[in-house]
C-alpha cells in the first residue's frame, strides 16, 4: 500500500476537524468538502484545501459519490477518510474510492456490505454463536404481510434503518395501530440520512443497557478489542452521554463481551476500526445489535482510557501497517465520560434549534477535551445534524468524571442558540446516573429536569450586570457630558429603570448611583446595595449586598446572556413603549422550526380529531409530526410537499367551532 500524503475527509463538522488534527500531526495534508450552508464552517477553514460540492441537502452533496471522488481528483488527494454518517458505511462508496486508485481509510467494501445488510449480519452472528434478537426485513409496508411480520417479531418492537444508525430512521412501535405510520416515517428519514430507505423490524428489549465494544483489525490478520463503552443515556434513540468503562460490566463480563466482539469481527475478515453493539439485560445476558463499520461518535472515551489515537491507527492500518499494539498491551486507566452538545430545546421535547452561535468559549481553567464543529459566529442551519460538539472528561473515578464534566459544561460560554447543555448537567448530577442506573429508558424513568433551576438571586444579579454593563458602554460612547459617571442623574433620588423578560416573567430593574460611587437597587421589589469592583472586556465584577461575583455579559439586539459559575441566564430587554401585538389566527398551526414539508395528510373540508397526524416537517435529518390539538375541520392548507418553510410560518388552519377570543 502507498503512503497517504493528502487526505480527503468525506464528512463535515467535528469529526472532520478531529480527523484533520491527527492527519496534521502525521504530516498529511487535508482536504475538506462542503455543502453550500457549510461554506464558512470551521472544518472548511481547518483544511489545507476545501472543495464546494454545490448543493444544499445531504443527497446533493455529502451523499454524492461522484462529487466526492471528483473532489479528491481535483485536489490530488490520494486517500479518503469517510468520518461517520453520510457515506461512511456505504460499500459502493468504499469500492469507488479503491477503484479510483485512492487509499480507503476503512474496512474492506465486502465487510461493509456484509454488516450493512443488518439482517444478513444477524444471521452471520448466529452462525458465529453470538446471541441475537429476533428481526425481519419488511416486505409489505401497509398490508397484512406487515402485520404478520410484526407479530412474528413480537411487540413492542423497533423499526430500524438497515443502512445507518444514530437514531435516524428508527421508530418504537407498541402495537398494530402505529405500525404503518412508523414504517413510512422511518423509510423517509433513512432515505434522507443515508440514501437508502431499507428498514426492518427488531424486537425491543426494554429497560436494557446499550453496550458496545471497540474492535480493530489489520490486513495481517490481527484482530483485537479495546474494551467496552456504555451508551445507554439516549433521547429519540440517539446517544447523548457515553462512558468507558461501563459501570455494569465486571471483569468476567468484559471478557465475554470482548470475545464475542472479536469473534464477530473475525467472521467477516475485518481490517480497520469498528464497533460491535450489544444490548445487555438485567441478568447479564447480551445480544448482538449491529456492527458499525466505521469510527464511532463516542470513540474519544476509548481513546481517553487506553491512550490510543484511533484515527492514527486507522490511517496506519489503511496504509498496510500492522496494528501498533497487542491485546495484552491494553489496560483501562480511570474513567471517561462524553456529553454531546446539541442545538435543541429539551423543554420542547428536544426540538432541534437553529440560529447563530454568538459566543463559544470553554473555560481555560478546567481541563476537558472539546471535539467541536463550531466556533463563535457559526450558523446552525436546518439542513444537517444539530450536534455542536462533544465534551469529554477523563478522571481517576466515574464519580469525579461526572462531577468535572458537569462543571465544564456549566462554565462553557455558548450563547445565541438554544442547547441541551443544562439538561446534560442535570443528568450527570442525577442520583440514579451516579449510582450507575443507566438503562436506555433512563430519561423516561427518571425524567431529569429539562432546564436549569435559576434562583431569584441569580436573576437579580444577571439583570443588574446587564443593566450596568450596557450603561457603562453607553457612557463610554457618549459625545456630551463625558465627565459624568455611569448612572449619574441630575435628580439624585430618581432611579434608572430597565425592564427585562426572563423565562416568561418580567424583571423590573431599577438602580441609582450614590455619591460614594456605589448604587442602590430595586429588582422586582427586592432592594439592596451594590458596587462595581471591576469591569472590562465584557466581564463585570459586582459586590451585591456584600457578596462578590464575576459575570460575563454578551448582548445582541435586545437579548442578553449573563454567565456566571452556575451557568447562563438569558434576558430579553422589553421596549419602553408597548408594541402592537402580532395577529394570531385561531386554529392556526405554525412550523416549529425551519424545515422541509415531507408529508401533508389533510385537505380543506376534512374532519380531524385530537392526536391525528396533519403535517410532517423534516429538519436536521429528523422528522417532526404536527398533530391535531383539538377536533375540528380543516379550513386551509397553506403548504405543499417539498416546500421549505420558516420557523413560525402558518401551515394550516383548523376550525374547532369556537369563536375567536
Amino acid at each position: 500500500m502507498s503512503r497517504i500524503t493528502k487526505l480527503l475527509i468525506a464528512g463535515r463538522g467535528e469529526i472532520a476537524r478531529r480527523i484533520m488534527r491527527t492527519a496534521r500531526e502525521m504530516g498529511i495534508a487535508t482536504v475538506a468538502v462542503y455543502a453550500d450552508p457549510d461554506a464558512r464552517s470551521p472544518h472548511v477553514g481547518d483544511a489545507d484545501e476545501a472543495v464546494a460540492l454545490r448543493g444544499t441537502t445531504s443527497a446533493e452533496t455529502y451523499l454524492d459519490i461522484a462529487k466526492i471522488i471528483d473532489a479528491a481528483r481535483r485536489t490530488g488527494a490520494n486517500g479518503v477518510h469517510p468520518g461517520y454518517g453520510f457515506l461512511s458505511e456505504n460499500a459502493e462508496f468504499a469500492q469507488a474510492v479503491i477503484d479510483a486508485g485512492l487509499v480507503w481509510v476503512g474496512p474492506r467494501p465486502e465487510a461493509i456490505a456484509t454488516m450493512g445488510d443488518k439482517l444478513a449480519a444477524k444471521k452471520l452472528m448466529t452462525e458465529a454463536r453470538v446471541p441475537t434478537l429476533p428481526a425481519v426485513e419488511i416486505t409489505d409496508d401497509i398490508g397484512d404481510g406487515l402485520k404478520t411480520q410484526a407479530s412474528e417479531v413480537g411487540y413492542p418492537l423497533l423499526v430500524k434503518a438497515a443502512a445507518g444508525g444514530g437514531g435516524k430512521g428508527m421508530r418504537v412501535v407498541a402495537g398494530k395501530k402505529e405500525l404503518a405510520d412508523a414504517v413510512s416515517g422511518a423509510r423517509r428519514e433513512a432515505a434522507s440520512a443515508f440514501g437508502n430507505d431499507t428498514v426492518f423490524l427488531e424486537r425491543l428489549l426494554e429497560s436494557s443497557r446499550h453496550i458496545e465494544v471497540q474492535v480493530f483489525g489489520d490486513k495481517h490478520g490481527n484482530v483485537l478489542h479495546c474494551f467496552e463503552r456504555e451508551c445507554s443515556i439516549q433521547r429519540r434513540y440517539q446517544k447523548i452521554i457515553e462512558e468507558a468503562p461501563s459501570p455494569a460490566v465486571d471483569a468476567e463480563l468484559r471478557l465475554k463481551l470482548g470475545e464475542a466482539a472479536v469473534a464477530a469481527t473475525k467472521a467477516i475478515g475485518y481490517d480497520n476500526a469498528g464497533t460491535v453493539e450489544f444490548m445487555l439485560d438485567g441478568e447479564g445476558n447480551f445480544y448482538f445489535l449491529e456492527m458499525n463499520t466505521r469510527l464511532q461518535v463516542e470513540h474519544p472515551v476509548t481513546e481517553e482510557i487506553t491512550g490510543l489515537d484511533l484515527v492514527r491507527e486507522q490511517i496506519r492500518v489503511a496504509e498496510g501497517d500492522p496494528l501498533s499494539f497487542r491485546q495484552d498491551d491494553l489496560h483501562i486507566e480511570g474513567h471517561a465520560i462524553e456529553a454531546r452538545l446539541y442545538a435543541e430545546d429539551p423543554a420542547a421535547d428536544f426540538l432541534p434549534a437553529t440560529g447563530t452561535l454568538i459566543t463559544w468559549e470553554p473555560d481555560p481553567g478546567l481541563p476537558a477535551r472539546f471535539d467541536s464543529g463550531v466556533e463563535a459566529g457559526f450558523e446552525v442551519s436546518p439542513y444537517f445534524d444539530p450536534m455542536l460538539a462533544k465534551v469529554i472528561v477523563h478522571a481517576p473515578t466515574r464519580t469525579e468524571a461526572a462531577a468535572r464534566l458537569a462543571n465544564v459544561l456549566e462554565r462553557l460560554r455558548m450563547h445565541g442558540v438554544t442547547s441541551n447543555r443544562d439538561f446534560l448537567v442535570n443528568v450527570l448530577r442525577h442520583d440514579a446516573f451516579l449510582s450507575g442506573d443507566t438503562t436506555t429508558d433512563f430519561i423516561e424513568r427518571h425524567n431529569p429536569a429539562r432546564e436549569r433551576e435559576v434562583s431569584d438571586e441569580e436573576v437579580r444579579a444577571a439583570a443588574l450586570a446587564a443593566a450596568l454593563t450596557v450603561q457603562q458602554a453607553r457612557r463610554a460612547e457618549a459625545l456630551v457630558l463625558t465627565t459624568m459617571p455611569s448612572g449619574w442623574r441630575n435628580n439624585p433620588s430618581a432611579m434608572q429603570q430597565v425592564r427585562y423578560q426572563c423565562r416568561g416573567k418580567e424583571v423590573v430593574t431599577e438602580y441609582v448611583r450614590h455619591a460614594d460611587g456605589g448604587f442602590g437597587y430595586n429588582v422586582n421589589g427586592h432592594t439592596g446595595e451594590l458596587r462595581i469592583i471591576a469591569s472590562e472586556n465584557g466581564r463585570i465584577q459586582l459586590e451585591i449586598d456584600g457578596v462578590q461575583r464575576t459575570l460575563a455579559v454578551v448582548s445582541a439586539d435586545l437579548n442578553y446572556w449573563v454567565h456566571g459559575v452556575d451557568g447562563e441566564v438569558q434576558l430579553i430587554e422589553l421596549p419602553r413603549f408597548p408594541e402592537r401585538e402580532r395577529e394570531e389566527i385561531a386554529g392556526g398551526y405554525l412550523a416549529p422550526m425551519p424545515g422541509r414539508i415531507v408529508a401533508v395528510h389533510v385537505e380543506p373540508g376534512q374532519k380531524v380529531s385530537v392526536g391525528e397526524s396533519l403535517i410532517i416537517v423534516e429538519a436536521m435529518k429528523m422528522e417532526h409530526v404536527i398533530t391535531c390539538a383539538e377536533d375540528g375541520v380543516i379550513m386551509e392548507v397553506r403548504v405543499v410537499v417539498d416546500e421549505q418553510v420558516e420557523a413560525g410560518q402558518l401551515l394550516l388552519v383548523v376550525d374547532t367551532g369556537k369563536e375567536d377570543s
